[in-house]
């Protein structure tokens, strides 16, 4: 089985859900809990490559600390996003879900079934909230 990587919150119920989904399709994740082990500047960057996000579609823009900083401006530049991201990793958009089929921020948390290793379409989920999720079975 391929690894499945989650940069987790556990106080956050979307990080919650992505965690239930990985573990629906009978992956049990390595989990990092990012607030305590924050990702390195070149992880950084390489997520906001390979996700297609940069660096600000990575952000949690209603973070009190991304307003402290002025971080929605236009004259901020990459470097001062990545500056920001490296010294504050509650600025972190959660989970990001890395596996061998690609990385991604799993915001719906159903955006996972895309990046799970296992051939599809899984079963029906119900998340913390009651709203049932499916998996189209299409993986990149």
């Amino acid at each position: 089985m391929n690894a499945v990587t989650l940069y987790h919150n556990p106080r956050c119920s979307n990080s919650r859900n992505v965690l239930a989904l990985i573990q629906h399709a009978g992956i049990e994740p390595e989990i990092v809990e990012y607030l305590q082990m924050p990702p390195s500047r070149t992880q950084l960057l390489v997520w906001a490559a390979a996700s297609g996000r940069g660096l600000r579609g990575l952000m949690r823009e209603k973070e009190a600390r991304f307003i402290e900083l002025g971080l929605a401006g236009p004259d901020v530049t990459e470097a001062d996003l990545l500056d920001a991201l490296a010294a504050h990793p509650e600025l972190l958009n959660r989970p990001i879900v890395v596996t061998s089929r690609g990385v991604d921020l799993c915001r719906p948390p159903e955006r996972v079934f895309e990046l799970l290793p296992v051939p599809g379409p899984l079963p029906p989920f119900e998340l913390e909230n009651g709203q049932q999720v499916w998996d189209s079975g299409k993986r990149r």
